[in-house]
């Protein structure tokens, strides 16, 4: 069984792009089964350990030509930069906050001084932000999903990559928009793929998600179909497609996989609630 799904896009020669799937490989016990690459900040989350263990296989059954640079994600704009210049640096109104691994166990759960430490070190490695951009020969990119829509980004000369982690609240946001504007390429040499997310047909969402894209744009609504008083299926292939055009990006492609219909290929936080993550990597190689 293979283990990840590669990005379906006329991407450059050199520019590599994929979306791991849950099995095929990887250590993880149910209900994380088995190649689950999450960054465990969730006090019931996946062992550290076997994460660590999974984030090594990744890099070399597929050889990497560096270590993934992983982000903490939380649902914001936040563009990192991984370029010799600016490594990590962030773009957007998130600033880079401090180091959250020294926080105390949650109250009312049992305290694991290992597994808490393996924590904190996977996530002291991780600076805060959902896109990243880099303009480096080698450099991994990586963003995390279970759900919401990873978008890849090319320039059309191969010289330059971006990603993007796009659940409601970041696309609402306009994390794509910041990640455009973020890249050397203009909007116009870039293309764009979505890769696998909670489809139209099993995406139900309130009022306030529909809000929040209407709010910004009134000609969302054509991603929203209503299904009971106060809730509506959302498009999340559709509102991404519609804020890409927009901010000059014509070449998207991809779109169409639901992470909650195939629970064989994907993790799906709307369908198991405790789940893995999958990651979706994109880098590019020298000249």
């Amino acid at each position: 069984m293979t283990a990840r799904l590669r990005a379906d896009w006329p991407a450059p020669a050199g520019v590599h792009a994929f979306t791991t799937l849950r099995h095929g490989t990887g250590h993880s016990r149910a209900p994380f089964d088995a190649f689950n690459l999450g960054n465990c900040h969730a006090s019931d989350g996946d062992d550290p350990a076997v994460v660590a263990r999974n984030r090594a296989e990744l890099v070399g059954r597929f050889a990497l030509p560096s270590v993934p640079r992983w982000l903490r994600q939380v649902h914001g704009t936040t563009v990192a930069l991984f370029d010799p210049a600016a490594v990590g640096a962030p773009l957007g109104r998130d600033a880079l906050k401090s180091d959250q691994s020294k926080s105390i166990a949650p109250k009312g759960r049992s305290y694991n001084r290992q597994k808490h430490r393996a924590q904190g070190a996977l996530l002291q490695r991780e600076p805060e932000a959902d896109a990243a951009v880099t303009s480096t020969p080698g450099t991994v990119l990586a963003i995390l999903t279970a759900d919401c829509l990873p978008v890849v980004f090319a320039a059309d000369d191969g010289g330059e990559v971006g990603v993007a982690h796009a659940g409601w609240r970041g696309l609402a946001a306009g994390v794509l928009e910041r990640t455009v504007a973020a890249m050397h390429a203009s909007p116009a040499r870039l293309m764009a793929w979505l890769g696998p997310a909670a489809g139209p047909q099993g995406y139900e969402v309130g009022e306030e998600v529909r809000d929040a894209f209407l709010a910004h744009d009134p000609r969302a609504s054509d991603a929203f179909a209503a299904t009971r008083a106060g809730h509506w299926r959302a498009d999340l292939y559709a509102l991404a497609r519609r804020r890409l055009a927009d901010a000059g990006v014509a070449r998207v492609h991809g779109g169409g996989l639901c992470t909650i219909a195939d629970p064989q290929r994907f993790y799906s936080h709307r369908r198991d609630r405790r789940t893995g993550r999958m990651a979706t990597l994109a880098w590019f190689d020298a000249p």
